[in-house]
């Protein structure tokens, strides 16, 4: 055991997996919390009070595109995070990462609204927004080397998948905190003052998070790292002259699932309440159902993963959701019943496609540049396969059918199965 100074020898003993696995997982929940608050707001709130109401299409169009801010700010935080993740320590960086995330998050309930301000207003809503992404492109990669760089052998994606599970959590927590508005107060009192309490809640949710992570320990991989003296003064240049590779594949293997997320959670619930004119509620109560799978089938895809191999596991996986691309325009045609068929299914494969895909771009990467390279692949995928998702399917869907949408998603998981295909393990990396 390493004897760099007393206070990590004697915080030693709480890196045991209970405590890691939960230090990764809290994070990702709140962090996915206060992502999927916006992401709900952006379609329900903000296009009527932070923009122009003459052209409603219009203005939900352009609150999607402030939504679309954090994805493009994700692949700076990851670069900025992960250089000092993989310089200072997985710790520090996640702390100030979250510390980010929160503060952005907790501004928003606070903003005036276009009647107030005028243009101001959606501008105020934009920064925040990317102060959201970049604390997000930093807090997802440190959370699963938090967990994978703590994992027995032959267990990594088991151990990967527990910062994924604070998707489905943070997506439940955020979908209830505006049910439980929406049956508590009036729809006017809603729209003047209710939404902004689940951004100002998370605050709570924030200083709950720091305190966990603030009771860990280094990973064993980092600490033997700055004991054999691997650590390189510019891991980002590192990633981008060595390892170019290995980040261009990783980023298509990560498209379809970032695809398929955001057509099941923003551009559905637009679509759900919109065209096919269920009640906000009603909607949010059959998405929190599909949720349900969302989480449920992360750990058996996990294990999958680690007896079977990552690789064809993640290919498998890739091509039903190619196939479920077909499904989708006879199953929202369908009623209630298809309604709900397409949410199981989706997130299902969500789930299933999402567990194991830390851990798949975590490995490629020796430990030296981990924290940037996993974080980079991870939010370059968002930035080419969420950022846009919801505002090219709501645009299909108006002006070639929601068919089209299905097309849409069938061409992601045919890029994502060529990068999987060509990506490279980790044996090749650290050789």
């Amino acid at each position: 055991m390493t004897t760099m100074d007393a206070t990590g020898v004697a915080a030693e003993p709480r890196n045991k997996s209970r405590t890691v696995l939960m230090a990764s997982m809290i994070g990702t929940t709140i962090e996915f919390f206060d992502f999927y608050i916006y992401a709900t707001a952006a379609v329900i709130v903000f296009p009527h009070l932070f923009f122009p109401a003459a052209d409603p299409t219009s203005a939900l169009l352009s609150s999607l595109a402030t939504f679309a801010i954090a994805f493009f700010a994700r692949p700076i935080g990851a670069a900025v995070f992960g250089h000092y993740g993989d310089k200072i320590g997985r710790k520090t960086t996640l702390i100030a990462a979250l510390l980010l995330m929160g503060i952005s998050t907790v501004a928003i309930g606070f903003l005036p609204t276009y009647s107030q301000i005028g243009v101001m207003a959606p501008l105020l809503l934009a920064l925040c927004r990317l102060g959201q992404g970049l604390g997000l492109g930093g807090e997802w990669g440190g959370a699963v080397l938090l967990a994978t760089e703590n994992a027995p052998k032959g267990k990594r994606s088991w151990y990967g998948m527990f910062p994924q599970l604070g998707a489905p959590v943070g997506f439940i927590l955020a979908t209830a905190s505006f049910l439980i508005l929406a049956e508590t107060m009036s729809e006017e009192a809603f729209f003047v003052w209710g939404w902004r309490v689940p951004f100002i809640a998370s605050a709570l949710l924030v200083a709950l998070g720091l305190f966990i992570r603030l009771n860990i320990t280094e990973t064993p991989d980092f600490k033997k790292a700055i004991e054999d003296k691997t650590r390189v003064p510019v891991p980002f240049s590192v990633v981008l002259r060595e390892h170019k590779l290995r980040l261009l594949f990783g980023t298509l293997a990560a498209l379809g699932t970032f695809v398929l997320f955001y057509l099941m959670t923003v551009f559905t619930l637009g679509y759900g309440t919109g065209t096919l004119g269920y009640p906000r509620e009603q909607f949010l109560l059959l998405q929190m159902v599909g949720v349900v799978a969302f989480g449920l089938f992360i750990p058996p895809a996990a294990l999958l993963a680690d007896k079977y191999g990552m690789k064809i596991t993640m290919m498998l996986i890739t091509a039903a959701i190619g196939l479920f691309g077909f499904c989708i325009q006879p199953l929202l045609a369908g009623g209630t019943v298809g309604v709900m068929a397409y949410l199981v299914i989706g997130f299902a494969l969500m789930g299933m496609t999402y567990g194991p895909l830390g851990a798949a771009l975590a490995q490629p990467f020796p430990t030296a540049v981990r924290y940037t390279g996993s974080s980079l692949t991870f939010n370059l995928g968002g930035v080419f396969g969420a950022s846009l998702a919801p505002m090219v399917a709501t645009w299909l869907a108006k002006n070639y059918g929601i068919a089209y949408v299905g097309y849409y998603l069938i061409a992601a998981a045919i890029i994502t199965l060529i990068g999987f295909a060509f990506m490279r393990s980790a044996k090749d990396a650290e050789g």
